[in-house]
């Protein structure tokens, strides 16, 4: 944060020995605080003035500090809110940034924590500004290795935008697949640093007694294998960026040495009694709610406020609506240049599939699959009778495929009604319809409303297209050998 600028924050706090205690821990900062001890007198002041930050306490004489935080945001109002609480827990937590809040502060901290929390909110106040303020709409296929322009990347791409320039941290959180090194990538190419090195480690991959080295290094000697004086990743990422990925995996104790890393600038190699300055922009990532293993007791509260500072949260590839089909498209053509063959694009069935496929393992898994037709197939289009057995199995398309978002209309009394008028003038069992003249008709009908498109169909139905051809071709000689 930039300590030459002054940042207006609004404290609202009743308690007037603890206001004074947070004034003293903010008197040398570039702030110009302002006290509300009440609720209303708090909102009165946000209606007249712009904070870039709020420090809201949860516990107020006249109304609850969740109302304050949704009103706030009803408001639309920008400031950056910090809850603070003396009940601290996930769920509050979890339901403050539901609401509305940036961060949240369990009593009792320390002047450190108060001070690191506020100009980490401050930073996304000026990160939301600048995002605001960007005008460029990013309709282009292609932003830097991303491809999609839906509306949920169009934000992931303007924060990365405003954040690029900054040496704040910024947090990456997604499903695994969504692509959260290629953020990391565009975050480090975007900056003033993409002439230095992007070094990346994961926290998840590399064995534990051996974690600290790649981070910091080694001496020669330093252990029974350190034949020789080694950089870790933070000397070969200086100047740079250094991305750690999963970085909820990462081992407590060395959690603890990359907090001080973080908070002093220097690092010192194992076996090494030196310290080195080391300068790097940090980018995190992880598939997991890291709230969760805060509180889970795996991942350390405080380098967790020292990290979720930007957050990005990148959205799975159900989510991205018309980005599947063009990712799709552009991966076929790279995976059949590789492998030599014909493939230009996808029929309208298995074109239909695929965006409504959920991807639970997201472009990721559309990676494995797209090879895996390409290597076992050829021609022209990807046809539905190419595609794995998780998209044409009953099993997949009940649980794989995403509910259609148009239902097929009416109940099936409705539109069987003609099959009951044939029974009309019966009684009891007599007027039984047979059942499978109820599926035949069923099949039948919702067939001719997706214009002949059986796997359309069958995705409507949540049955196997598979299912519908045997079907159909049964009855087909049923008619034949009556004739």
């Amino acid at each position: 944060m930039d300590t030459n600028d002054q940042h207006s924050v609004l404290l609202i706090e009743d308690t007037a020995s603890l206001a004074r205690v947070y004034l003293e821990y903010l008197r040398d900062g570039p702030y110009e605080i302002m006290v509300a001890d009440t609720g209303r007198s708090a909102l009165d002041a946000v209606s007249r003035q712009t904070f870039s930050a709020i420090l809201l306490d949860l516990r107020l004489p006249d109304m609850d500090g969740m109302d304050i935080l949704r009103e706030l945001t009803k408001r639309e109002v920008k400031s950056s809110v910090v809850v603070i609480t003396a009940h601290g827990s996930v769920n509050i937590a979890v339901d403050a940034m539901r609401s509305g809040a940036v961060d949240f502060l369990l009593k009792p901290f320390s002047a450190d924590r108060l001070r690191v929390t506020l100009e980490n909110a401050i930073e996304r106040f000026r990160l939301r500004e600048a995002v605001d303020n960007l005008t460029d709409d990013f309709t282009s296929d292609d932003y830097v290795n991303f491809i999609g322009s839906s509306p949920v990347m169009q934000e992931v791409y303007r924060i990365i935008e405003s954040a690029a320039p900054s040496k704040a941290t910024t947090f990456i959180t997604g499903e695994s697949g969504t692509g959260k090194e290629l953020c990391a990538e565009a975050i480090h190419k975007k900056s003033p640093r993409a002439a230095e090195r992007f070094i990346t480690l994961n926290c998840a991959a590399i064995p534990r007694d051996l974690m600290e080295s790649e981070i910091f290094g080694h001496v020669k000697g330093a252990f029974t294998d350190a034949s020789s004086d080694r950089d870790g990743a933070a000397s070969l990422a200086d100047g740079g960026t250094l991305f750690l990925d999963e970085i909820c995996e990462m081992d407590l104790l060395l959690q603890t040495k990359l907090l001080r890393f973080i908070q002093t600038g220097r690092i010192q190699k194992v076996g090494g009694d030196v310290e080195e300055p080391v300068d790097v922009r940090f980018v995190c990532a992880t598939n997991r709610n890291p709230l969760q293993a805060v509180a889970d007791g795996e991942f350390r509260e405080d380098l967790y406020y020292r990290l979720h500072v930007i957050p990005i949260h990148l959205p799975p590839l159900r989510d991205r609506d018309k980005d599947i089909i063009l990712i799709a498209n552009r991966l076929l053509l790279e995976f059949a240049r590789e492998e030599g063959k014909l493939f230009r694009g996808f029929d309208g069935d298995a074109a239909g599939v695929f965006a409504r496929y959920s991807w639970p393992g997201n472009v990721r898994q559309m990676q494995n699959v797209l090879r895996n037709i390409v290597v076992l197939n050829d021609g022209e289009q990807v046809t539905f009778d190419m595609l794995p057995s998780e998209f044409t199995g009953a099993a997949s398309l009940g649980t794989s495929l995403a509910r259609p978002s148009t239902p097929l209309p009416a109940s099936l009394p409705a539109e069987l009604s003609h099959l009951q008028q044939e029974g009309t003038h019966l009684q009891g069992e007599a007027a039984i319809v047979p059942l499978w003249r109820i599926e035949r008709r069923a099949i039948e009908d919702a067939i001719e409303r997706c214009g002949g498109n059986i796997p359309r169909a069958a995705a409507f139905l949540e049955v196997s297209p598979s299912t519908l051809y045997r079907k159909l071709q049964s009855w087909d000689k049923s008619v034949k050998e009556d004739l």
